[in-house]
């Protein structure tokens, strides 16, 4: 489904000479090229369940950042096992097209099988081909109770807190210790006396020039307290 262009026919995303090795089923190598341009397309993983028929039909998005058109082809290493929508076309420029992908062949065989879409990207008039990414394809009887790798690294948390990350592993919270918890207690006070201090350049009769910090010194002394208060608040 193109968006701001009419819908182009759908045309056979196997390269030439691929009809009969389709027909036997076997998986093909796609060829290596050369690649300078970046391809923006997502997802970057193709997941299909056995047992959630709503999963058999998925969209792939392309987009097209650039200021010229851009003419594409999507090509697989099985293509009998796969219809595609859309599978050559153009993309106008600041656009994108959605390429829908079904899954045709659900079969026991290909559980776990790891298919393979490259998505090449020429510029328009020309045949050398600017870009290319492949994208992963798998069948799986049911939905996995761990994730996929792509998967995880979305929904995994930011690493900026490591107390709070540590509680989610662990499921509860430690107290801090004494030690722990005075250290904690001297460094927050250190990063509050830097946020009271004046600015250099500032005019100040109670702070003399030496003691005045920068403003770097005052956004690190308010970053620290801020991971202070974190770990504070999960202990």
């Amino acid at each position: 489904m193109r968006r701001g262009l009419p819908q182009a026919l759908a045309e056979d995303r196997r390269p030439a000479g691929a009809q009969e090795a389709g027909s036997r089923r076997n998986r093909q190598e796609l060829p290596a090229c050369p690649a300078s341009v970046p391809v923006f397309v997502f997802p970057a993983e193709l997941v299909f369940y056995a047992d959630n028929q709503s999963s058999h039909k998925q969209v792939l998005t392309l987009y097209n950042p650039f200021s010229s058109v851009l003419r594409f082809r999507v090509l697989s290493t099985a293509p009998s096992r796969y219809s595609v929508v859309d599978a050559k076309g153009h993309i106008r420029p600041q656009s994108c097209i959605d390429i829908i992908v079904r899954h045709t062949d659900v079969s026991t065989r290909h559980y776990g099988i790891v298919d393979k879409f490259r998505i090449e990207i020429s510029e328009e008039g020309t045949r050398n081909i600017l870009g290319q990414k492949d994208i992963p394809s798998t069948l799986y009887p049911t939905k996995r109770l761990e994730p996929s790798p792509v998967e995880r690294r979305r929904e995994s948390p930011a690493n900026w807190y490591p107390s709070y990350v540590l509680s989610l592993q662990r499921g509860s919270s430690r107290p801090l210790s004494p030690g722990i918890l005075a250290l904690h207690s001297c460094v927050g006070a250190v990063c509050l006396c830097l946020l009271i201090l004046p600015l250099q350049g500032e005019p100040s009769l109670l702070v003399p020039e030496s003691f005045r910090v920068s403003i770097i010194q005052k956004l690190v002394a308010a970053y620290v307290l801020g991971l202070l208060t974190m770990v504070f608040l999960q202990g």
